[in-house]
């Protein structure tokens, strides 16, 4: 099957519908295909925040290391290939279309009996079963959202790592401990639970979790630890208390103290998958080379362009914390287009303080906030916004008026940087 068909199909999957939170279709799914989420070891990633990052650098520490691994990650920014990785490299595109050509008889017999399964469902047994079919010697999994109902929430779980929990989805609570609820239940049954610094609510929780369930909590700032951090040109430096070894002197290519966080939740994580200490010069190697779209990322200069995904006020927080420590403009350009079910206010308060001027749009989403409220919300704050149509729209009048030593900084969701990277590349291309 041609790549560009089975994108087609798949696409006909969405818009996601809400089915009852359970895994009925999942385990159906997964027993037809022979389970094949359970023929490798899993480092499986949930949080509020920080996930794909995490995620990213866990998955690049394991192959620098020399580990075959696969990583599953969402969403995508360009294409749907993106979502899957072998030590770096995305599943080419007729190597998907193969693998979604095994997996429609079985797509079809779950959509029959159990109802029909969803887009992302789909996504997470294609990556599941390409995995398997490379064979992978590990891989890591990113929570979609959630994480006891999540689709991927089928895997053995060998080292579960629980990024900071905040409120973002309302569907999964109204409070930190019932969303804390929702996302550990990823930690399993006498395996380890690497976790980040998180609020006393959702901190008990969690613990009650790994105790309940006999797992081994191994807690930032008391088992490991980021030992310090120096924000540098094109990154920052970083040393690291792991559970079985230091490692100092580290550079990261990422900006901001969340980013650094994560780097050292990655290297604890594949500590305790492995019971031992990491080799201290490729860890150093791994995360020197590392990245993460959408995070923090410079995509032009004079003006600087920066792209950030933050969609919760937790990762605005984050954000305004992070650019005046990494950059410096005379002029701020803000440029943001957010989501429906999104906290706008909390988002906007956060950041809109940084920048001189606002331009207000939406994405192409069906779950796209309108331009008109996020105008509205941005001049709540005393910001003089414009609002337009598109991110291409609003980005290009922020270009048009920016100076050469402004920073034009596109956020609001990680859709919003997707649009404003394809009006960009395609301009180079």
């Amino acid at each position: 099957m041609r790549f560009d068909e089975a994108v087609y199909e798949l696409e006909a999957r969405q818009p996601e519908h809400l089915p009852k939170p359970d895994l009925e279709r999942m385990r159906a799914l997964s027993a037809l295909l022979d389970e094949p989420q359970r023929t490798y070891p899993t480092i499986h990633i949930t949080g509020t925040n920080g996930k794909t990052t995490t995620a990213r650098l866990a998955s690049a520490l394991a192959c620098e290391h020399g580990l075959t691994t696969g990583l599953f990650t969402s969403p995508h920014l360009e294409s749907v290939t993106e979502r899957f990785m072998v030590c770096g490299g995305p599943i080419g595109e007729i190597e998907f279309g193969q693998e979604y050509e095994h997996l429609r008889p079985y797509l079809k017999a779950v959509d029959d009996s159990a109802g029909p399964v969803t887009y992302f469902e789909a996504l997470t047994a294609l990556g599941q079963l390409w995995f398997a079919d490379k064979p992978v010697q590990l891989a890591v999994i990113e929570v979609g959202m959630g994480g006891t109902w999540d689709a991927t929430n089928l895997v053995n779980g060998d080292v579960a790592v629980l990024c900071p929990v905040g409120l973002d989805h309302p569907e999964l609570g109204s409070t930190l401990a019932e969303v804390a609820g929702e996302k550990a239940g990823i930690v399993k049954q006498g395996k380890v639970a690497v976790v980040r610094e998180q609020e006393p609510e959702a901190l008990e929780v969690i613990a009650r979790r790994c105790e309940e369930q006999l797992a081994t909590m191994l807690l930032e700032g008391r088992d490991w630890a980021l030992a310090s951090r120096a924000p540098g040109v094109g990154g920052q430096g970083l040393s690291i208390r792991g559970l079985h070894g230091e490692y100092e002197d580290l550079p990261l290519p990422m900006f901001g103290a969340h980013a650094a966080h994560s780097a050292a939740a990655a290297v604890a994580a594949l500590e305790a998958l492995l019971e031992r200490a990491l080799d201290e010069e490729v860890v150093r190697r791994a995360l020197g080379s590392a990245t993460s779209p959408g995070r923090l990322e410079i995509v032009g200069r004079h003006p600087l362009i920066v792209l950030d995904g933050a969609h919760n006020p937790a990762a605005a927080t984050a954000l305004a914390d992070a650019l005046p420590e990494a950059f410096a403009w005379d002029r701020l350009h803000l440029v943001m287009a957010v989501f429906a079910n999104k906290d706008l206010a909390g988002i906007v308060e956060r950041v809109a303080p940084l920048a001189a001027v606002g331009y207000a749009a939406t994405t192409g989403s069906v779950r796209a906030r309108p331009a008109e409220e996020v105008s509205a919300a941005l001049a709540a704050e005393g910001l003089a916004t414009e609002t337009f149509a598109s991110i291409e729209a609003a980005l290009a009048a922020a270009r048009s008026s920016a100076g050469p030593d402004d920073l034009i900084l596109v956020t609001g969701s990680l859709y919003t940087v997707a649009d404003a990277r394809r009006a960009l590349f395609r301009e180079v291309s």
